[in-house]
């Protein structure tokens, strides 16, 4: 999953940067208000981050755009203001959830989890398609009948996005929009690579190839 990190702290930014890679997220990181959403026009993310301390433009006013635009997109934000009036404008402008600084980042990648879920319409903390099943706080993967099998952080990625809409066909960019960050090198057959060695992990049948267009696992297989 691909995430914008809105952060104008260097140290801060470094730190939850370089953690979401860890975590298996494709993560860019932006340090004010008007390039994160000159950004936002021009990727597609599937969760922001957004501090509310930042220069050119602040992150409520950076939230409230980004509602009035009817963008959907789940968003955290992350800051030190701690009083009663900043939450409730934030949380009633849009935001999904509201942390406060200093946080544990577990606790960041755990609550991150939990507003992926409740967007996607689901309680359940694992995706699964009825054939193979994820779980995206071990990064395991366990298909039907057999033992649960520790994913790298890309196989992880990759089956992630596919897992999250099942029976929709990814292409290569699709999916390499979301394993790889702004910076990071893409090697021209990374995907059928790791397409290959998840196959291999998990069966030959579970990532299906639609030829010419891209790659899908089945819907309530």
């Amino acid at each position: 999953m691909r995430v914008l990190l809105v952060e104008d702290d260097p140290m801060i930014g470094e730190a939850i940067h370089s953690a979401l890679k860890d975590a298996s997220y494709a993560a860019d990181w932006v340090k004010d208000g008007p390039t994160a959403l000159t950004t936002l026009g021009m990727q597609h993310y599937d969760l922001i981050l957004l501090d509310l301390g930042l220069p050119g433009k602040d992150g409520q006013q950076v939230l409230e755009t980004i509602r009035a635009d009817d963008n959907p997109v789940p968003l955290l934000i992350i800051t030190a203001r701690d009083g009663l009036d900043d939450r409730l404008r934030g949380l009633d402008g849009g935001a999904d959830d509201y942390v406060l600084k200093p946080f544990e980042m577990a606790e960041l990648l755990a609550r991150m989890r939990a507003v992926l879920r409740r967007k996607a319409g689901s309680a359940a903390p694992v995706l699964s398609n009825g054939t193979v099943s994820l779980d995206p706080a071990t990064r395991q993967a366990l298909v039907a009948g057999g033992e649960a099998l520790q994913l790298s952080n890309r196989e992880f990625a990759l089956l992630q996005a596919l897992l999250v809409r099942p029976g929709a066909i990814l292409s290569r960019r699709d999916l390499e929009d979301r394993i790889y960050g702004w910076g990071e090198e893409v090697e021209s057959n990374a995907v059928e690579f790791l397409i290959h060695t998840l196959r291999r992990k998990l069966g030959s049948d579970i990532i299906k190839n639609v030829r010419g267009v891209g790659w899908m696992v089945s819907k309530g297989g």
